[in-house]
């Protein structure tokens, strides 16, 4: 995807062969500076702080950390603190644990000294893996958006509803739920996105929002609780969202609001689709509600917002007043009875353990 013209994604090594880069999207959307990450420490702290987020993009920074980590490190026992270190970072993700198993099974049976090479090999691989699959789940959905355009009045646009940030953003390239909208405003289709804000953190202003901006994208900011009421008076054509961790049954656990998006599409008939990659999909776990662990973020995300003041500064300001307590659980889960489709690299498929298994035959063994 491009930022201010340039094709570009949000990590990659760094020039000096010795460290990798990542868009800061902490500062987003006033400030685009880019962050040098040296060490697994800095990895880590990437990680929880979400300079980097969404679930591919958490599982390539993770596997870029296991290389930063066997450049000064590379016995056993230094990959096996880094993956600790790395897999507490964030505990919804499912992908933080997939690229990190997958790196640790491949490196634990090389010799020491080969280590390092194999890891930076292994991250831009994952790295590149997840621009073709996000590629994938574009063209995969793009005859829906297709199917729509056909029966709209000439000229009018495809309005989509998407919530939290699901683009290239969250991922390396692409983005999950923003691939099939990208790729139908490259093809000449009219869409518009509503974003939702987001809140807390308010990654559909921030982020969402940015990169339609940088790619030309016709879109409308607006506030959470307005999605419902669009697609009451017939303003929302589809919902595409993305997903953090997607059970072997079609649960989705997304950002905090995706079942209340679910809910509203469902009473309207709105068609909710979830795209997704298939390394977020946990075979392990069935019933999302009561086995996914939703992380509680700190409260400061809640109470606090950031934006520009009237200098052109960024502020932090307080919203509720000092001393009420404030809750932040980050996700939701959204039951698989309402999810019209799951999107993957590999095709849709309902939102089933039977759907699942028939795309995906070896992994859901």
């Amino acid at each position: 995807m491009k930022v201010n013209g340039k094709p570009t994604r949000t990590i990659w090594p760094g020039g000096d062969g010795s460290s990798v880069e990542i868009i800061d999207q902490t500062l987003l959307p006033h400030r685009y500076e880019i962050a040098v990450l040296r060490n697994v420490d800095d990895a880590a702290h990437a990680i929880k702080a979400m300079l980097v987020r969404g679930a591919p993009l958490i599982g390539a920074t993770a596997a870029y950390g296991l290389w930063l980590a066997m450049r000064t490190d590379p016995t056993d026992a230094g990959l096996d603190r880094a993956y600790e270190q790395l897999l507490a970072t964030r505990p919804t993700a499912v992908n933080l644990r997939w690229a990190l198993d997958r790196g640790r099974a491949e490196l634990s049976e090389l010799a020491p000294d080969t280590r390092a090479e194999r890891a930076l090999h292994l991250a831009a691989e994952i790295c590149d893996e997840d621009v073709e699959i996000n590629f994938n789940i574009g063209q995969a959905a793009l005859p829906l958006v297709e199917k729509i355009a056909a029966i709209k009045p000439s000229g009018a646009p495809v309005n989509i509803l998407t919530h939290c940030n699901a683009g290239w953003l969250a991922t390396v390239d692409w983005g999950t739920a923003t691939s099939p909208i990208y790729q139908a405003h490259d093809a000449g289709l009219p869409v518009h996105v509503w974003v939702d804000e987001t809140r807390p953190r308010n990654q559909g202003f921030n982020l969402t929002a940015w990169e339609l901006l940088n790619h030309g994208v016709p879109h409308t900011v607006i506030v959470d609780n307005a999605g419902g009421h669009l697609m009451q008076h017939g303003q929302v054509d589809l919902v595409f969202v993305g997903t953090d961790r997607t059970t072997a049954s079609g649960d989705v656990c997304n950002k905090i609001g995706t079942y209340l998006k679910a809910l509203a599409a469902h009473d309207n008939h709105v068609p909710f689709y979830v795209c997704l990659p298939s390394p977020t999909i946990d075979w392990t776990v069935h019933d999302g509600v009561r086995e996914i662990p939703i992380e509680e973020r700190d409260s400061r995300e809640v109470t606090h917002v950031a934006g520009l003041d009237e200098g052109g500064g960024v502020s932090s300001v307080q919203i509720p007043p000092t001393g009420s307590p404030a809750a932040n659980p980050a996700f939701d889960v959204t039951p698989a009875k309402y999810v019209s489709g799951l999107i993957t690299e590999r095709g849709i498929c309902p939102a089933n353990a039977e759907g699942l298994r028939k795309l995906f035959p070896a992994e859901s063994l």
